[in-house]
């Protein structure tokens, strides 16, 4: 099944009803910046792929688009067999590259499941702690945004107090253990695979 949508709101509408293996996102949409999307792409429960789509040919857009969690990158006008064979790349790498079970010391977390357990106990998450946690344990050790994780936390168009963010860190470090989540001053937050178990 193929959607077509021209616009952001038409686009997070979408995907809030749809499962999706794959998202061809066009930079170029109607109401706003196809990027701003990611983040809310990246905090579903089965991320699809993503393959960013636009007439920019900046090495700066590129990096901007992969930072901001494309999985690839296509400058229009593109041929088709190529984003095929791009997005059988994609998939392939997934496969052998990323299991669905992150262990961090004693705490064990799984995406497909949506399931923690620390020291062997299941940990009870809210639906925004695990919106929260999901960003960060797909990709672990990567900084992330506060701009990015609150709009994976919040969803298409809800708002926020500048506090918020903070409250589900200091929730999910409570229930993870401190070490796990880290702050980077100015920067953002990351999960450490490296970290002990420290309450």
């Amino acid at each position: 099944m193929v959607d077509v949508a021209s616009s952001l709101a038409e686009a997070r509408g979408a995907l809030l009803s749809v499962q999706y293996a794959a998202v061809l996102l066009d930079l170029h949409l109607g109401d706003g910046d196809g990027l701003s999307l990611l983040p809310q792409v990246r905090a579903l429960r089965e991320p699809p792929i993503v393959i960013v789509l636009t007439a920019r040919d900046q090495v700066t857009d590129r990096i901007r688009g992969l930072d901001a969690g494309a999985d690839d990158y296509l400058i229009k006008p593109y041929d088709p067999a190529e984003l095929l064979a791009r997005l059988r790349a994609v998939e392939r790498r997934r496969s052998a590259g990323s299991s669905p079970v992150l262990h961090l010391g004693t705490l064990e977390i799984d995406l497909a499941q949506d399931r923690v357990r620390k020291d062997g106990n299941p940990v009870v998450l809210t639906q925004k702690e695990w919106a929260l946690l999901r960003v960060m344990a797909t990709r672990p050790e990567r900084i992330h945004t506060r701009e990015n994780l609150a709009a994976a936390l919040y969803g298409f168009g809800d708002e926020a107090d500048s506090n918020t963010l903070e409250v589900f860190i200091s929730r999910l470090r409570r229930k993870l253990g401190k070490s796990h989540i880290q702050t980077l001053r100015g920067l953002g937050y990351r999960l450490s695979t490296s970290a002990g178990d420290e309450e």
